[in-house]
């Protein structure tokens, strides 16, 4: 039994089948993201403070300009198979999953430098952030006086004195002793960070998931050229369709997290 309206349009709704699932799919991402921007925009509301900084802005923006590309580059293969160009929409195709790529493993640069970023508070009460010499991931003060591996000192760097009139110093060595609070800049330190981690990891898993389909067409999919063109393009169309969704998400996503 042939599934009708693959590739022509459905009388009721003017789109063929599969167009009509990625709109109702993308309706429930909608619903979803929104639900997590709302409860950004009421904790935020809440918040006594709200802090600043914390992110590169510079990698975010590139992040950006990455995505950006690569939304341009899935039209650009649409409109190949369109004008009947299978070779231009391989370049293409290929283009955006190599940025997708690209912007994944620039996020997870990010990510690794706040697990290797840290938060110390001395017995005398000075504050510091930076990193330790080594970048372990995720060391806790628990970590540090362990009684089977216990570390004596640690070699940190600061690049902030919260203390007044501190500034940032060169590299110290500090005892573990005189250290009474050691916490990565972890999705746990505090809810701003909870908020990113979580809207970004949401965001990267949507578009690992896009780019495993778009790779997908550009690969073994391709092979339906040959024998339902038109079927390829509408494929590569609704790819194209929750790409941008997911670079809708992050234009969103920048400004709130990392310029707000």
């Amino acid at each position: 039994m042939e599934i009708p309206y693959t590739v022509e349009a459905r009388p009721d709704t003017g789109l063929f089948n599969a167009k009509v699932g990625i709109w109702l799919f993308l309706a429930s991402e909608v619903m979803l993201f929104g639900a997590l921007f709302s409860s950004y925009v009421l904790l935020r509301v809440g918040a006594l403070e709200w802090p600043h900084g914390l992110l590169n802005v510079p990698i975010g923006t590139l992040n950006t300009l990455v995505l950006i590309t690569s939304s341009i580059t899935v039209v650009m293969a649409w409109a190949s198979l369109k004008l009947g160009d299978f070779a231009k929409f391989k370049l293409f195709q290929g283009c955006t999953v190599l940025l997708a790529l690209t912007f994944v493993t620039i996020k997870s640069y990010e990510y690794h430098d706040k697990f290797t970023h840290y938060y110390v508070r001395l017995a005398d009460g000075k504050e510091l952030t930076g990193h330790i010499a080594g970048s372990p991931m995720n060391w806790t003060l628990a970590t540090l006086t362990d009684p089977h591996h216990p570390i004596k000192e640690i070699v940190f760097h600061p690049e902030e004195a919260k203390e007044a009139g501190a500034g940032a110093a060169g590299p110290m060595t500090i005892a573990t002793a005189q250290i009474k609070k050691l916490e990565s800049f972890g999705p746990w330190h505090s809810t701003y960070l909870a908020i990113y981690f979580t809207l970004t990891a949401l965001h990267a898993l949507h578009v690992i998931g896009g780019a495993v389909v778009i790779g997908y067409l550009w690969g073994p999919g391709s092979k339906l050229w040959k024998t339902d063109p038109e079927r390829l393009t509408n494929r590569v169309e609704v790819a194209g369709l929750f790409w941008h969704f997911v670079d809708l998400v992050w234009i969103f996503l920048f400004p709130v997290l990392y310029l707000l």
